[in-house]
Formats: structure tokens, sequence, C-alpha cells
């Protein structure tokens, strides 16, 4: 053998080794199933519709999302007890681990892929880590009000520019920290734009950022190409009149809620999807749905969205068709369903139903259940196409 085919075969048993033995292979079709009692991930493909494997040891997970690093091969796991986790998804083990936070609900990764960022609740506040080494960059209290009081910090999300925008849910602001350059770290401020935000999403093109208001019918949105014109008020007062049901989950907003023109967007304490025109930001409709939502995802080709619901009506997805507005589908994956995940292309749907100890994949066009993987408990569902998507 030659020695640049003995170089080249060095090579590929390197690369090969951090796999299965002898398996070279890319990171596109891969993902993260949160096993949240167990504290652990389940690393699985997407292609072959299996589990290849899981990684131990990362603490309370009851509460847990992942981000990605630009290549797919590294997910950043945020756990409840503040910690973040960098996992090897091609050696499937542990590659750093810090405890950051004593109350952390999830986190962000940088344009660039070169930062990392948690949002805490205790104590309240942000903080950015470098990407390879997970050592801290910046430390961004919450702190509002003349006492200086601290606010736990919700929704937040990458902007372009290695920005990250995100909200203070006892403060009733917006911030978007401005990391361009992390040693003149820059903060602008929103402040009275609504009661306790809940959660928060940019538009795929990372123009528009979206506050939840929790504590009153409405939202908050910021234009981040123009944010000196401030905060403007859309879908004011969606529930005016009417009694609000009470609340047992809060529901979520992602980017994932972007289809086409419109947004469809869980109503706080209504049994409803609201419909936006992300143009003008104005209602043009509503979708009366099996309970309240908490994941309303729009599939990657925007032609259907998907909703599950909170307690006691947690079994149940139901399928919205974008054109005419109404639900064609609905489905029982099981017991406790907690999240759903579509595939790169949006051909399947990986649904966890926690109570069944189950994660369901359907076909997406035929909504026929095409695959099962056992699970301790599963919640969170996360793969690495995120890695190529603002927001995500």
């Amino acid at each position: 053998m030659g020695t640049s085919r003995m170089l080249l075969a060095v090579l590929a048993g390197t690369v090969a080794g951090c796999a299965t033995p002898g398996e070279l292979r890319g990171t596109g079709d891969l993902g993260v199933v949160i096993e949240r009692a167990a504290g652990r991930v389940q690393v699985v493909d997407t292609s072959s519709r299996k589990s290849l494997g899981t990684v131990e040891g990362l603490g309370d997970l009851s509460h847990a999302s992942a981000v990605f690093s630009r290549d797919g091969r590294y997910a950043y796991v945020f756990g409840r007890d503040g910690g973040l986790t960098k996992v090897d998804l091609l050696g499937r083990r542990i590659a750093k681990r810090v405890v950051q936070a004593g109350n952390s609900i999830g986190g962000s990764i940088s344009q660039d892929g070169r930062l990392v960022a948690a949002q805490n609740y205790e104590p309240g506040g942000v903080k950015v880590f470098d990407a390879e080494t997970l050592e801290l960059v910046a430390d961004i209290p919450a702190a509002y009000g003349r006492a200086g009081k601290r606010s736990k910090v919700v929704g937040l999300a990458d902007v372009p520019g290695n920005r990250f925008a995100y909200a203070l849910f006892d403060a009733g602001e917006i911030w978007i920290a401005d990391l361009s350059d992390p040693k003149q770290l820059r903060v602008k401020k929103f402040t009275g734009i609504g009661k306790e935000p809940y959660d928060g999403l940019i538009t795929p093109d990372g123009r528009w950022y979206l506050a939840g208001l929790f504590g009153e019918d409405g939202l908050a949105l910021v234009d981040t190409w123009n944010p000196d014109a401030g905060v403007r008020r859309v879908l004011d007062g969606y529930g005016r009149g009417q009694e609000k049901l009470p609340v047992y989950k809060m529901p979520h907003l992602r980017g994932w809620a972007i289809a086409g023109d419109l947004a469809f967007l869980p109503a706080v304490g209504r049994n409803e999807v609201l419909i936006a025109d992300t143009q003008s930001w104005v209602e043009v409709g509503r979708v009366p749905v099996h309970g309240q939502p908490v994941f309303v995802m729009a599939q990657p080709d925007g032609r259907r969205v998907w909703v599950n619901f909170a307690f006691p009506k947690n079994d149940t997805v139901q399928v919205i068709d974008v054109p005419t507005r109404t639900v064609v589908q609905s489905l029982k994956p099981g017991k406790a369903v907690l999240h759903m995940e579509f595939t790169p292309r949006g051909e399947a749907v990986w649904i966890s139903a926690r109570d069944d100890d189950r994660v369901l994949i359907y076909d997406t066009a035929s909504f026929v259940q095409i695959g099962a993987l056992p699970a301790d408990k599963p919640s969170g569902i996360f793969f690495t196409s995120r890695a190529w998507r603002i927001g995500m």
C-alpha cells in the first residue's frame, strides 16, 4: 500500500472510531431524544429510524432542550439543574459539562456557532459560553427596577449578528444582547412590553422577535432590523370579554410556528390557535382545537401545522391544513404527548409519549404510523437540522 493510501486509511479509521468501529458517517440525520427521568439522551438516526445508543450523566432533564454545533456533531443540552452538557453524537459521550446556574430552562447558539447562551431562572440572567471549551464568556444578570431584582429569563433566541434576544418574565421586558464583540457587550432593553412574557420566537429570516404574554392577552413584537422603533403590541385583547380557562401548562413559541406568510400561535387559556399575517402582524383567523395548545409546529414545507395539548387532553395531536385553516386529522399517539420534531425535509414527524415510554414516528402525508422506539419517559426530541436554522 502506498504512503497516501495508508494515510487515508488511518484518517478514515480515526474518524470512524468516533462512531461504531469501521463506520464512517455524517451527522445530518442524527438527533437526540431526552429521557427526562433517567438523566440521559438517546442518540437517534432519522434515516434508519433507530436508536444508536445513549449518553448518561446529564443531570436533571425535567425541562431540557438542545441546540447543535454548526457541523452537527455536538448537541448542547440544557438541564433544569443548570447543567450545560456538550454531547459528542458520533462518539456518544460527554465532551464537556458545566453546572452554570441553579435553575435553567434552555438556551441558544450564536449565528457563527462560536457562542452558546443559557437562559436562567436562578439566578435570573443569561450566561454565554465558548462553544468549544464551555468557558464563560459573558454573564448578563437580568436585573431590573431600582432595587435591582433579578428576573427569570425566557424566550432566548439567536438573532443575526451574533446577538441574542430574550424576555424577562418578572420585569415585563425584552433585551437584545449584542455579542459580536464579546469584550464590548452591548444590551438594548425594551421596558413595559406587557405582563409576564412566557416565551419568544424569532422568525426564520431573523427579523421579528415575538414574545407571548401570559399575564394579558396579546404579544410583544420587536423588529430586529430596526430596534430603535421600539416594541409593538399585536393580537392585543384576543380573548376580550371571555373568561380564560385554567392553564395547566405554559404554551411554547418558536420559529417553527411560521408557515409561509402566516404565524400560527397558541392562545393562552383558550382552545384555539391564532393566525397572524407576518407582513402586517394583524390577526387573520382562528382555528378551534381539541384543547389548550402547547406546541404549534409547521411542517418544513409549511403545508400543515401540528398541535399538541396541555393536560388533561395531552393524548392527542391535531393537524391543521394551512390553505383551509381547518383541522384535517386527529391522532392519539399515546399518553402525555410532550413534544414533536420533523425530519429535516418533513416527510416524517417524531412524537414523544412520555407515559407510554415510547417515541412514535408518523408519515406526514398519510398520517400512518411508520415506526416506534422505546424510551424512558421521553420528552424533547431535537434533530441536527436545527443547526442550520435561525431561532432553533
